[in-house]
């Protein structure tokens, strides 16, 4: 993510990052899957290309 950001960007997102409190992992395991469900109905109307097998995403 931070290869595909400004160099101003990446300083600013790594500064709130550390500044955050630790997080769950079970709403990291959430969030995950609910980005997962989005990009697979958004492949499946074909509005993103999602690459590899549906294995990899699992």
């Amino acid at each position: 993510i931070f290869k595909n950001m400004s160099k101003r960007a990446g300083e600013m997102m790594r500064d709130d990052l550390d500044a955050m409190p630790p997080i769950k992992v079970s709403d990291v395991e959430a969030s995950q899957k609910e980005v997962l469900a989005i990009a697979r109905r958004m492949a499946d109307a074909g509005e993103l290309m999602l690459s590899g097998g549906a294995d990899e995403f699992l």
